[in-house]
């Protein structure tokens, strides 16, 4: 059960009615996670929003993207996430079994992903300064300088949506990952 109120989408207005306008437009829906910012932050879910759409304009591919994202919200224990990503990840070509690979960090069959979930896991999983080791490994996958800053900026992303989630313990409107 959340612990944060949440307007009903019907119910905005002004900012807010204007960005939940917008994400059902997009996906059909306001989700209970974008609900539960814009109420209390239109400012905030608007932030969110542009970085996404930085992100989903970027040199990432859709796949890369939920990888990353999947990858995240499992260190971080983020359930709502977690069932909304892995959503995600099927409409991005992503299969069941390699999502569950990617989420217990375990080998894809893609050398490519494999790289990135290990990236991904040793940057949000370590204090300090990134070993030399991880960032020669990403390259040599194959992923650019550019790509780098947005793998960071996709954690960004999922970071700040995680802890919102985290905190509210949203309530899943998504189908649950088993």
């Amino acid at each position: 059960m959340s612990r944060l109120s949440s307007l009903k989408p019907e119910a905005a207005t002004g900012a807010t009615a204007e960005l939940f306008a917008k994400i059902r437009k997009a996906v059909g829906k306001v989700p209970n996670a974008y609900a539960t910012i814009g109420t209390h932050s239109p400012e905030a879910l608007g932030a969110m929003l542009a970085v996404d759409g930085v992100v989903a304009s970027g040199t990432l591919s859709k796949p890369d993207i939920e990888t990353i994202k999947l990858a995240v919200s499992e260190v971080a224990g983020c359930d709502y996430c977690l069932a909304a990503h892995t959503l995600a990840g099927k409409f991005a070509g992503l299969s069941p079994e390699t999502m569950k690979h990617v989420r217990a960090g375990e080998p894809t069959g893609d050398a490519k992903r494999d790289a990135l979930v290990r990236f991904v896991r040793a940057l949000v999983g370590t204090r300090g300064t990134v070993p030399e080791n991880e960032v020669a490994a990403i390259r040599e996958a194959g992923y650019s300088e550019r790509q780098l800053i947005e793998i960071a900026l996709a954690i960004t992303s999922i970071t700040f949506t995680n802890l919102v989630n985290r905190l509210n313990d949203t309530t899943l409107d998504f189908p649950a990952v088993a």
